[in-house]
């Protein structure tokens, strides 16, 4: 039986911290979904189509990884994918409490999906989509906590604004 995971998030955009996450866990499990939030309430930076093409394009040294949008509940998506796992990152322990409450009804609503932390690396662990996007925004570097495909994209965006 194939170990599914499911890693989710906005990824708006991917950091090295998500990559270190994404690229651990395909090492234990035998397939991983990236599972791209469809945020109706929140306008992203980049759309979720921009969003999943980076994380493709980011990700396509892990040939176990596949990248998709969903729009619901997490549990739901991990139905349609067989998944028994979500893995989900750490940066600090202010993370903490909120993961405690996604895991807890996650658990409610199905109690044979476990979820699996890991702590990101220490190298990443202040890096955040939104911190990203605003150095990003005034011209900061940013080469040093997201791939240079990222950058780059990061840098049209705000061109072109």
């Amino acid at each position: 039986m194939k170990r599914i995971a499911v890693c989710p998030g906005s990824f708006d955009p991917i950091t090295y911290g998500h990559l270190d996450i994404i690229e651990r866990a395909s090492k234990v499990f035998d397939e991983i979904y990236i599972s791209v939030l469809r945020n109706s309430s929140k306008e992203g930076l980049f759309t979720p189509d921009e969003r999943v093409d980076m994380i493709e394009e980011v990700t396509k040294h892990l040939g176990n990884v596949k990248v998709r949008q969903f729009n619901g509940l997490l549990i739901e998506f991990c139905h349609q994918v067989g998944a028994g796992a979500i893995v989900r990152g750490l940066r600090a322990v202010s993370d903490f409490e909120y993961e405690m409450q996604l895991t807890s009804m996650n658990r409610k609503l199905d109690s044979d999906i476990e979820t699996i932390y890991m702590m990101t690396n220490n190298n990443y662990s202040f890096i955040s989509s939104s911190i990203v996007k605003e150095v990003a925004k005034y011209g900061g570097k940013i080469e040093d906590v997201v791939p240079p495909h990222v950058a780059n994209l990061l840098e049209e965006k705000f061109n072109a604004r």
